[in-house]
């Protein structure tokens, strides 16, 4: 199926899902040209409307749609009118009225991305790159991205994650990389767990697909995963003292250098960034030879751009030369 909008990871379906990984698998091999640059989105304007600060995730957008050759506004809340009370219904006809082809948007506010692209204020293709503590899919995709090149390697293309185990821990409460991920990591055929103390947990979860532990050295040993994969702790979004102190918390759910020792001699260690050192993850696991950290943020330019490609680029289908 072709999408409108990217929304929420729930939005792909299986097949959909692995078109988007293996376009992305042609984009890598753009990405590591000398000549990084496709004419497919010429003509296209694509702006980046984020409410929220962010590196990683604007950059990579940035970098994407330059290599697409669209044209590229980046609109950044603070500073702008929206600093002075213009909402986001008034800047989204603004940009309507500009022709802008796709809006590329982070927000606090959870469903801030369905809004926008259900309102009828805008017409172009919406991608939620984040929108409060709801939902991240493109992260969701470049982490995919990532397990699928390092389990299946040069054999990846037309694959999904059938029998992968994935562990995700800490901050699931908070987390809209964790419920991106979970959504597609079951798309994809994975098994998830999730790894986190009883306060960081939704109160609901009777309809995740997913197995729940409290005890992080316990659940390595049972579920023996691919990889593992570690959430920052979002003090940000807390309002509540969710667990004792820092050294506790590392203590009891950080992957520290005794629980690298505890895990196969294969499995991903995955965090999809900013990290806090020594809290959620050691150094040691940070730069141990399976850490995927860096991988994630090249890969994140590659699923990007095919994640563009799929929304603007019509009836093509393959790469252009």
């Amino acid at each position: 199926m072709t999408l409108k909008h990217l929304l929420s990871a729930g939005d792909l379906d299986r097949d959909t899902a692995i078109q988007i990984l293996d376009i992305a698998e042609e984009m890598a091999g753009v990405n590591s040209r000398d000549i990084k640059k496709l004419p497919t989105l010429r003509g296209k304007t694509v702006v980046n409307l984020f409410f929220e600060d962010s590196t990683r995730t604007r950059i990579s957008f940035e970098l994407a749609e330059k290599r697409l050759s669209a044209d590229v506004i980046n609109f950044a809340a603070k500073g702008s009118s929206v600093s002075k009370g213009e909402s986001l219904k008034d800047t989204a006809q603004t940009l309507e009225a500009m022709g802008t082809d796709a809006v590329v948007i982070r927000h606090s506010a959870s469903g801030a991305a369905n809004v926008l692209a259900h309102s009828g204020w805008i017409n172009g293709a919406i991608i939620n790159a984040g929108d409060g503590t709801h939902e991240h899919p493109t992260q969701a995709l470049l982490d995919a991205f990532t397990m699928r090149r390092r389990i299946h390697g040069a054999a990846s293309h037309g694959k999904g994650l059938d029998g992968v185990k994935v562990v995700i821990v800490g901050d699931i409460l908070h987390s809209r990389v964790a419920r991106s991920n979970l959504l597609l990591l079951n798309t994809l055929g994975a098994e998830v767990h999730m790894v986190a103390p009883p306060t960081l947990f939704p109160v609901n979860t009777s309809n995740w697909n997913a197995g729940f532990h409290y005890d992080f050295d316990a659940a390595l040993a049972s579920v023996k995963p691919d990889a593992v994969m570690m959430l920052r702790v979002q003090g940000e979004r807390m309002n509540a003292s969710y667990f004792p102190t820092e050294r506790e918390y590392s203590r009891m759910w950080g992957l520290n250098a005794e629980r690298v020792g505890l895990l196969g001699e294969s499995t991903l260690i995955m965090h999809p960034g900013p990290m806090n050192r020594g809290l959620e993850i050691s150094s040691v696991a940070a730069d141990h030879k399976n850490s995927t950290v860096l991988e994630q943020v090249a890969n994140g330019v590659s699923i990007r751009m095919a994640v563009l490609y799929h929304l603007l680029s019509g009836e093509r289908t393959h790469t252009d030369d």
